[in-house]
């Protein structure tokens, strides 16, 4: 059936040309969009027969076509909304009118006229002058409400972002959410920066890289996992308040919480340490939220979250007695692996009991936490960019912020002593990045560093119940 569609406007290409009409046409410029026109007449009360003074001209998608012998009432959508367009044979004249009925819907088109009411009182554009802008060779899906098919939604987007308003306003949301971010930081002295995606030594982070390799130079390289180490180069190089909104890349799963590359905002402070540090998140989401959605309250799957201050600020082991009642930070490894066992979790890649803890953490705790929550003080295993608590060198200055349910949040007090740096990358394994702890050498200040993930947040924000509704090309499985 759609084969039979596609031919049938293939032979209505050929009929534009015939007419001396470009089918992909060329260069329009709209005096107004949809929405100026809305804002501008949405409230005006027009007499009968009465049309605006002004001429105007819009161009987009024609997505509702309905005529009937020498009159024709079409939708056209912008990327701000849609309009009702009226084309009337002895209006716009014979030859345009035959180019109005090669239309399909889909098409591209640009209309100059005027405004006015129709009987049902419809704001519509009465069209003088009609432009061919672009033929669309394939339908769009019949009687379109937005795409059902999840796997389709993902996959073929643009065809989700025309009909669907809810991902059109989702991704307008997003725009809005890093736009106040960054206004929020630049307003604070903090200086935007960009550092590379390709790393020599995979670092920053726990996790595993992609890699490629650079022919010119002939080594190995990786997509930045991080871009954290860069980062606190230029805090030792003077600059103090800096932050990237940046793309990061981690060779694992993909899940509703997980894309192999995904958007972070990371920020670091001289002179700061982690509980400045959630001051600055708090902020930071604070602002953002009311700036694009007018509000502190928020809904996500179904809860209602109230981002107003004070954020609860608690103990990662006293969150972990509060949700288990067990005193994880007396036990030995033995006895945290009985319990995981119990509570069926899968340790068995856990090498450590702080491996096993945390994994009873995420599990069992992570989830339950709806309303935001700093969870602060992890074990110094876990964190090894981190500074330790200084009346304890096994808990360190490392919080993790929760909302919905999701992480959004990671920050610690950065560590600066180059020495103790070394030794927690020699404990690690691995490659060591030299450079960076020769860095570190020449004086790092003290430091809080900041990383939100963005697509998270977003989701929490937008009420997304899937990390794929907020990137708009996220990754998939090939098609079969």
């Amino acid at each position: 059936m759609e084969e039979d569609l596609i031919k049938e406007r293939k032979k209505k290409i050929e009929e534009l040309k015939a007419m001396g009409v470009e089918p992909f046409g060329r260069r329009f410029v709209p005096t107004h969009s949809t929405a100026d026109i809305i804002q501008k007449y949405g409230e005006k009360k027009f007499a009968e027969g009465e049309e605006s003074a002004e001429d105007v001209s819009v161009a987009g998608r024609v997505v509702a076509l309905r005529g009937h012998g020498k009159a024709a009432f079409c939708h056209l959508q912008d990327r701000f909304g849609k309009l009702q367009i009226y084309i009337r044979l002895d209006i716009i004249g014979e030859d345009a009118f035959k180019i109005y009925e090669k239309i399909d819907i889909g098409d591209f088109i640009g209309v100059a006229g005027t405004v006015f009411r129709t009987r049902t009182q419809e704001l519509t554009i009465k069209v003088k002058k009609l432009f061919f802008l672009a033929k669309a060779l394939r339908p769009l899906p019949e009687k379109w409400h937005g795409l059902k098919d999840v796997e389709t939604r993902f996959r073929e987007r643009y065809l989700d972002l025309i009909s669907n308003p809810r991902a059109r306003e989702i991704f307008s949301l997003r725009t809005k959410i890093v736009k106040y971010i960054r206004e929020f930081l630049d307003r604070d002295g903090y200086t935007e920066v960009e550092t590379p995606m390709l790393h020599q030594i995979a670092g920053g982070a726990i996790a595993r890289p992609f890699k490629t390799f650079h022919n010119a130079l002939g080594i190995d390289l990786y997509l930045r996992i991080a871009p954290e180490l860069h980062l606190k180069r230029l805090i030792v190089a003077g600059m103090e308040k800096v932050y990237e909104l940046n793309r990061s890349f981690r060779n694992e799963g993909i899940s509703t919480r997980h894309n192999p590359e995904f958007t972070m905002l990371e920020v670091y402070t001289a002179y700061a340490d982690y509980n400045d540090v959630m001051d600055l998140a708090e902020q930071i989401i604070q602002y953002a939220a009311e700036k694009s959605l007018g509000t502190k309250k928020v809904i996500f799957n179904e809860n209602e979250i109230n981002l107003e201050s004070p954020w609860k600020r608690i103990s990662y082991y006293e969150i972990l007695k509060e949700f288990t009642g067990r005193e994880f930070y007396k036990m030995d490894e033995e006895e945290a692996r009985r319990f995981a066992k119990e509570k069926e979790l899968n340790i068995e890649e856990c090498r450590s009991k702080d491996d096993v803890i945390n994994q009873v953490f995420e599990k069992i705790v992570g989830p339950e936490l709806i309303q935001p929550t700093f969870v602060f003080d992890y074990p110094v295993s876990l964190s090894p960019l981190a500074k330790s608590r200084y009346d304890n060198p096994e808990i360190v200055e490392r919080f993790e912020l929760f909302i919905g349910g999701e992480e959004i949040a990671n920050a610690y007090s950065e560590l600066n002593d180059p020495l103790e740096q070394r030794k927690r990358f020699e404990q690690q394994g691995g490659k060591i990045d030299e450079d960076f702890v020769r860095a570190l050498e020449h004086g790092m200040p003290p430091a809080g560093g900041l990383g939100i993930g963005i697509d998270r947040l977003v989701m929490v924000l937008a009420n997304a119940p899937s990390i794929r509704e907020v990137i708009l090309f996220p990754q998939l499985k090939p098609e079969k």
